[in-house]
């Protein structure tokens, strides 16, 4: 039986060097996270040879986005992971947006949500209190309310979990998505469809904890069942 395919969209390597000398990256806890929970992790990369860093405007490129070759890609594929990062590129919403529109399961982390609502017409903005949620080096930080009604809490089984924060960001607004998570600063830190085969996004990196959480690691279990769907 051959095995459930897993795209990462690839990020450019974090950093200070020129944006036409950078890497394209796949963080190493991301494709793990695939490998423990039985399916395979491959990189979607970006078919542009320059970054075109992009934010909610990322629609301005539109015309620079090369569609048929990362369209390509995601055929490739059962499912797409946004990746978290520093910055985000224009072919990310793009990706988002494609697997909304075609329902191919995603799951967007940090700022992966971010291109996740930015691909469905929503917004974000920085939040006031980057100090208490930008905490690279904790493990926990905060509480995550969930709404006992939601997708989201059939794959954790919890109407609360603890979660690590690592952002500066959070959503504005997303028509296209339920909001049903929140943290105790009123943030939706849990974006998800109820409509789709599996489109969620996520505030927190279920990727550093799901070795010994198992509500982090149900994440990655239950989306890697909906793309074998």
């Amino acid at each position: 039986m051959s095995k459930t395919v897993i795209g990462i969209v690839s990020k450019y390597k974090d950093g200070n060097e020129s944006l036409e000398r950078v890497d394209s990256r796949m963080r190493n806890e991301v494709k793990q996270a695939v490998f423990d929970n039985g399916a395979i992790a491959i990189g979607i990369l970006s078919p542009n040879d320059q970054m075109q860093s992009a934010g909610d405007d990322w629609q301005k490129y539109n015309d620079l986005i090369d569609k048929e070759n990362i369209i390509e890609q995601i055929k490739l594929c059962d499912g797409i992971i946004l990746q978290g990062g520093n910055t985000n590129e224009a072919f990310e919403p793009f990706i988002a947006k494609y697997c909304y529109d075609n329902d191919i399961p995603c799951l967007g982390i940090c700022a992966g949500q971010n291109s996740i609502v930015r691909g469905l017409n929503g917004t974000t903005y920085r939040i006031s209190n980057p100090e208490k949620h930008n905490q690279s080096n904790e493990k926990y930080v905060h509480d995550v309310h969930i709404d006992n009604s939601s997708r989201f809490y059939e794959i954790v089984k919890k109407d609360r979990i603890i979660v690590n924060s690592r952002h500066k960001r959070t959503i504005e607004n997303c028509p296209l998505l339920d909001k049903v998570g929140f943290c105790e600063d009123g943030y939706a830190d849990i974006l998800e469809s109820k409509d789709k085969t599996f489109y969620v996004g996520v505030r927190f990196h279920p990727e550093s904890l799901y070795k010994t959480d198992k509500s982090m690691n149900n994440i990655f279990k239950n989306f890697i069942e909906a793309c074998k769907k």
